[in-house]
């Protein structure tokens, strides 16, 4: 055997033996010098041998390579290439007990720095390998466990493979969550539930991977749920509206209306969360899986268990719990509720708003004045409490007795006046004053006032009383009636003048009229505004206090007195000749009185 040939025996035994000691050991320059010549044969197996076991670093592909060698900064990758691979160790933070010979994920990075050496990300392989991790979970309903990093605005922030997923609040559980603090740090199963490849956001979610037990929970408790039946439940959630009750993995509904069979503002003020409860089941929907809960139905109705000696007439006490415009409800026991009408507040037959009389919370005293049982009704009255004003009204207030009251309110007609509580009298308008016009009883007092009164009528079954301010003092028109009387004559300025005649104020109540053609002078001329002149009143109405004057009358009354006069004279003298003279001076004393007439 020649020495070449020992030699390729020899070769070709160790690349069988250790093709990566055989091309470790290969002498490539002799080779490339063509020193050691080699058969074809030879070449075509020793291709065959690196096509098989070197990695192609022209393909961006993620490789698996091993440690070989950690540095203060980097980790030496061999991955089966002409050389071996760099990665920084800063990729490696998240496994800080990375040692030699262990096997990990890459990506050729850089395939050749300027020292001719693979630079690798073990990242980049990370990043990739988890995005196929995730398509894969999310295609196939994989359960993947994931870090919970921290806290997020609507969420939290997982780690999956090494990507930061979102887990929205209302996906951590099948119940609200109340700490999401204490879900940091925790490694949990998740289920992917979406995936945006534009932008490379990943949901997931903890509910998904219970729902599915639960709904086969639900339909095994609806299956077995009766009306009237009663189960323990937690309290999971509370609203304004009612409270919400977990009994094993189906929730059901407590109505406010059904927590207590008192009133109550909110249901907080009779449970909390977490807070275990005996309930009843009223209703339930197998479609919906809605379930209707009860917690005053475990207790007999307050109504039955009233006292069977509690009768009308009876004195109770109880808390104002409701007010409305039209009274107040009173609970005189837990559940038992009676309404005081506003009616029945006051023994005033002017109505108010129950508001004036009490507030929620009051406790106060009233007596029972009707009892329905059976519809479970109650009346009550407060003002039972107190003496009926009203039974020795005829003694207190007779008519033609004087009282002081207060002004209450007005009506267009008149004004209401309170002389005590219970007694309100009506004043008409046209009884506030002898002399004044008034439109409106607001302009004449406010509410508030006090006011003298007499009493005018009463009428003690109508509970009604009529007052009078203006008869505390006598009727001035009664004096006026002889002073200003028709026929009398008086001195005076015009105080106003128009189209329809003039004013004269001879005193602050007697305001006279004077028609226009009553102004006119002995002269012709008329009376103008500010002048003073002599009058005769020729009209007067105490009822309506209306006045009128006259200055002409003065002078024809004088003027038909001359010519009666000596008609009288024609008449005793018919005997005698009369003159033409005379009748010419009658004739013309006639003409002067029609046209005054006219």
């Amino acid at each position: 055997m020649s020495e070449e040939t020992k030699n390729t025996d020899i070769q070709e035994s160790a690349q069988q033996a250790n093709p990566e000691q055989f091309l470790k050991e290969f002498n490539w320059h002799n080779y490339e010098e063509g020193i050691d010549p080699i058969a074809d044969s030879k070449l075509e197996e020793f291709e065959k041998l690196v096509a098989d076991n070197f990695v192609d670093t022209l393909d961006d592909e993620v490789v698996e390579g091993k440690v070989i060698n950690i540095t203060d900064r980097d980790a030496i990758i061999d991955i089966n290439a002409k050389s071996e691979g760099v990665i920084s160790l800063n990729e490696f933070r998240y496994n800080p007990n990375l040692t030699v010979g262990d096997k990990v994920e890459v990506l050729i990075d850089v395939r050749e720095d300027a020292t001719g050496q693979l630079v690798l990300s073990h990242r980049k392989a990370r990043v990739i390998k988890a995005w196929d991790r995730v398509n894969n979970a999310h295609d196939t309903g994989e359960i993947v466990n994931g870090f919970v990093k921290c806290r997020t605005k609507g969420g939290m922030i997982v780690d999956v493979f090494g990507i930061e997923a979102f887990l929205p609040g209302s996906q951590i559980d099948v119940k609200p969550i109340r700490d999401y603090d204490a879900y940091v740090g925790k490694t949990m199963e998740f289920k992917v539930v979406k995936i945006n490849h534009e932008f490379k956001n990943v949901v997931v979610s903890h509910k998904a991977l219970i729902e599915a037990d639960i709904e086969e929970q639900k339909k095994e408790i609806i299956g077995q749920l009766e009306k009237g039946q009663v189960l323990e439940g937690t309290v999971k959630n509370i609203t304004s509206y009612g409270v919400f009750v977990d009994l094993g993995g189906v929730d059901g509904l407590i109505h406010i209306t059904d927590l207590s069979w008192s009133r109550i503002n909110h249901p907080n003020e009779l449970v909390e969360l977490d807070q275990k409860l005996n309930v009843v089941i009223l209703d339930f929907d197998e479609a919906k899986t809605r379930i209707q809960l009860g917690l005053k139905q475990l207790k007999a109705h307050p109504w039955e268990a009233l006292d069977s000696n509690i009768k009308v007439g009876d004195k109770v006490k109880g808390k104002v719990v409701v007010i409305a415009d039209y009274g107040a409800f009173i609970e005189v026991e837990e559940g038992v509720e009676g309404l005081i009408h506003v009616s029945e507040m006051s023994w005033s037959t002017h109505l108010r708003s129950a508001q004036d009389f009490v507030s929620v919370g009051d406790e106060v005293e009233a007596v029972i004045l009707t009892l329905d049982r059976d519809e479970r009704k109650m009346s009550l009255g407060i003002k039972q409490l107190t003496p009926d004003p009203w039974t020795d009204i005829t003694t207190k207030y007779p008519v033609g007795s004087r009282h002081t009251g207060v002004v209450r309110n007005f009506t267009n007609f008149g004004v209401f006046v309170e002389l005590e509580e219970g007694i309100d009298g009506l004043i008409y308008i046209s009884d506030l004053s002898w002399t004044k016009k008034i439109k409106h009883p607001s302009d004449f007092t406010a509410v508030g006032e006090k006011l003298e009164v007499v009493v005018l009528e009463l009428d003690v079954e109508g509970r009604k009383l009529s007052l009078g301010h203006k008869q505390i003092e006598s009727n001035p028109w009664d004096k006026y009636e002889g002073e200003f009387g028709v026929g009398t004559k008086h001195t005076a300025a015009i105080a106003d003048v128009t189209d329809k005649g003039a004013t004269i104020n001879f005193n602050e109540d007697v305001i006279a009229f004077v028609p226009s053609r009553h102004l006119e002078k002995e002269d012709g001329g008329k009376i103008t505004k500010g002048e003073t002149a002599d009058f005769q009143i020729i009209e007067f109405s105490k009822e309506f206090k209306r006045v009128v004057a006259s200055h002409t009358v003065l002078f024809r009354e004088e003027e038909a007195k001359i010519v009666k006069q000596a008609a009288k004279k024609a008449a005793t003298n018919s005997s005698e000749k009369t003159t033409l003279g005379d009748l010419d001076a009658l004739a013309d004393l006639k003409a002067k009185m029609e046209k005054g007439g006219n």
